[in-house]
């Protein structure tokens, strides 16, 4: 097993690893059905009684890269965000779009729609929620020189328009059918207008986007922002003077704890309350506790091994086909995650509009990827690199990855980067494969197909394959487009039957987010995008 692990990283990352691994083969087969619920005997019969405030612990594995909610692409990220920004539209628990800052809304035409705002909304600096508010937000989400990566997700946008102090009409290009879904995308959550012109004030000064707002976020949300110590923790505080139901808990503390191990003890000593990601071999051992039980939500994620195709010899689909047909994505599904989530038969997963269970992904096969290899000249193998973060199950398959290689040749070494540094990197096309996933806050193919595989999205933005197929951003562009659902599946359709032949990236799982969670706290849940939702959280006995 050969792991190369970046110098900001210390070498518990690797002990860490091989002793997972060397659990995991101890454990033999997993029955996951059992270990991941909780026995409800140890529990007693009768009601819990709130405790009032209190300050709860939230034990991550990386820190956020930004918090700046237009300019950031990391769920660490949005997971801060969306406790302290608010958009006009969000969704609940069982993903329906339901109001926000918005109370009510109509289409007035195929390219038009009409919002009515929440009144009496103030922001965390005091200054006031209304029409204009909501417009500087989105022309600044749009403004070229912010050059905010998710900016796609509204650049069907024309205008947004005030009528008056609390309504507002936005206006698209195009019939979109998808809009109020993209309106609930974190990215797409209202700013601090004073924030808003005090970094076009830096800015003018010579500062970078997101300096003003990303260390001091300002939204309308039940939390607001108290500190952040980089690589170590974010502090948040209740906002006392929330419009809606006001948060239960006074304080809420996110701890970056990198390694599994010393997340679970957080969570069994009661240092910590909730801790996110549990690795599968850690279910049984906390629901066995007295004082934890493990939380599992399948996700609409995608969890994927991709390939830099400007680098050779990934430039030829051969090569991307028969490594693909090297790797047995059920291995990698009972082996590194023990049975949890769901095998991917390509980028959409069961729920998301566009979802085809028909896509049938390239097969499982040893020889013919031998032969693949043989006819791109590369029968006695290469070398390469393979690229992940320091989250151990991305690790772990790393490693299942390496070893699948090595039966025709290709001596593939593993690198393992910090967070931030991971996608600083990924983003400028610096690495030959790499291990990341997607969430889809949307639930819609046109947001997930279009950040991963439209040409206009490489790098930063999402396309880190940096695939470019003008077949595919034509029928992308033309799926956006078309307001009929039945039409525009047989969009989505012919997109997933040409990525699973051109595979530009390796469709491996549908996560299930395993979060380990106190006794002594009820109200949490997480989404099937992999954020925390902590409004109702509170401290109970």
């Amino acid at each position: 097993m050969e792991i190369r692990v970046n110098r900001k990283l210390s070498l518990l990352l690797v002990l860490t690893l091989v002793m997972s691994m060397f659990l995991a083969a101890c454990a033999g087969g997993s029955d996951n059905k059992d270990n991941s619920k909780k026995d409800d005997s140890k529990k007693e019969d009768g009601k819990t009684e709130e405790i009032s405030g209190g300050d709860l612990v939230i034990a991550t594995l990386s820190d956020a890269a930004l918090l700046d909610p237009q300019r950031s692409t990391d769920v660490p990220s949005a997971n801060l965000q969306t406790n302290i920004f608010e958009g006009l539209l969000k969704k609940d628990k069982d993903e329906n779009i339901v109001e926000s800052l918005a109370t009510d809304w109509k289409q007035i035409d195929e390219t038009t729609w009409e919002f009515k705002l929440r009144e009496g909304v103030k922001f965390h600096d005091d200054a006031d929620f209304n029409a204009e508010a909501v417009k500087k937000s989105f022309d600044r989400i749009q403004d070229p020189e912010i050059a905010a990566p998710r900016a796609f997700i509204f650049e069907m946008i024309t205008e947004v328009k005030v009528i008056d102090e609390f309504t507002v009409q936005i206006s698209t290009e195009f019939p979109f059918a998808p809009l109020l879904a993209h309106l609930s995308h974190p990215a797409g959550v209202i700013v601090s207008p004073n924030q808003i012109d005090a970094e076009y004030e830096a800015m003018a000064d010579g500062k970078e986007p997101s300096s003003v707002i990303s260390e001091n976020p300002i939204g309308t949300g039940f939390f607001k922002f108290e500190s952040w110590t980089p690589g170590t923790e974010i502090v948040l505080v209740k906002n006392d003077n929330y419009w809606g139901d006001a948060a239960h808990v006074d304080k809420v503390t996110f701890k970056v704890i990198p390694e599994g191990g010393t997340r679970v003890a957080e969570l069994k000593t009661g240092n910590a309350h909730i801790i996110e990601p549990v690795q599968p071999n850690e279910v049984q051992d906390i629901n066995g506790s007295d004082n934890a039980h493990v939380d599992e939500k399948v996700s609409s994620s995608l969890n994927y091994l991709g390939f830099n195709i400007d680098k050779k010899p990934f430039d030829d689909v051969r090569v991307r086909q028969a490594i693909t047909m090297l790797i047995d994505v059920d291995v990698v599904l009972e082996g590194v995650y023990e049975g949890f989530g769901l095998t991917a038969n390509g980028p959409l997963a069961p729920g998301v509009f566009g979802y085809n269970e028909a896509t049938t992904p390239l097969a499982y096969d040893v020889e013919k990827a031998k032969a693949l290899l043989k006819e791109a000249g590369l029968e006695d193998g290469f070398k390469t690199t393979i690229w992940t973060n320091d989250n151990q199950q991305r690790m772990d398959m790393a490693v299942i990855v390496q070893g699948a290689l090595k039966q025709v040749n290709i001596n593939a070494e593993i690198e393992v980067l910090e967070w931030g540094a991971y996608l600083d990197n990924t983003a400028k096309g610096e690495h030959d494969m790499f291990i990341l996933g997607l969430s889809n806050p949307v639930g819609d193919a046109d947001y997930f197909l279009t950040q991963l595989f439209h040409s206009g999205n490489k790098g930063v933005s999402g396309n880190r394959s940096f695939y470019d197929n003008p077949k595919i951003d034509e029928l992308l562009e033309e799926g956006r487009k078309e307001a009929d659902e039945t039409k525009r599946q047989v969009y989505y359709d012919e997109i997933q039957n040409i990525l699973v032949e051109d595979a530009p990236i390796i469709f491996l799982q549908h996560q299930a987010y395993l979060s380990g969670v106190s006794d002594a706290i009820e109200g949490y849940w997480i989404d099937t995008s992999g954020y925390y939702k902590l409004q109702d959280v509170k401290f109970v006995k």
